[in-house]
């Protein structure tokens, strides 16, 4: 039976979900019931999806990870291996708290990089980048930059991925891509040209 995507014979997809074309579901992954996963993803090793998660197009979650009901990811989100997500603030194994989940948002082009913990109730912005080991515990901003325990904003990176170095004149080029970024509040946006100019 063709189903439009590629599904290893150790995995399983619960009925009731939906996989998109082109996606690829590795070894010993599980998606549960009412889980949505768009086009061309490509979900790791030992990767527990749902129960009614919605991943969108062109994520790729590595190994070891678990996406619980109330976690979103937008299109393009990238997830490193063994990044943990909650989606409760206070569990405890003998009181009942799913009434209790806080949803958690992985905007467009996003990345979780390996070992991070994503504390539920919050958002990591577009083109955001959380290093590696990282516990985030905050609404990231659109392209920022956070590491560490708890996690900081360092900076801000580029579409990309690189980090943006910015003048006097609140202003940036990415010195890998070209891209130019204006410091807008807190936070930054891209540009069609240098507004240094």
């Amino acid at each position: 039976m063709d189903r439009g995507y590629f599904l290893h014979e150790t995995s399983i997809v619960d009925d009731g979900c939906e996989i998109g074309e082109g996606t690829k579901i590795w070894h010993f992954s599980h998606v549960l019931t009412g889980s949505r996963i768009g086009r061309n993803c490509v979900i790791g090793q030992n990767v527990m999806i749902g129960p009614g998660v919605t991943v969108g197009d062109g994520c790729k979650i590595q190994n070891n990870v678990s996406l619980y009901r109330a976690v979103t990811l937008e299109d393009e989100v990238f997830v490193g291996p063994s990044a943990v997500f909650t989606n409760v603030l206070i569990p405890r194994a003998f009181i009942e708290r799913k009434h209790e989940f806080r949803d958690t948002l992985v905007r467009k082009g996003a990345t979780v990089g390996a070992n991070a913990t994503i504390i539920c109730g919050i958002t990591i912005g577009r083109y955001a980048f959380v290093g590696a080991g990282a516990v985030v515990n905050a609404d990231v901003p659109d392209h920022g930059l956070v590491a560490g325990v708890p996690a900081r904003l360092l900076g801000h990176v580029c579409r990309c991925g690189a980090t943006l170095r910015f003048g006097e004149s609140g202003a940036a080029r990415c010195a890998l891509c070209g891209s130019v970024y204006a410091r807008r509040g807190a936070g930054v946006e891209p540009v069609a040209e240098d507004p240094s100019r």
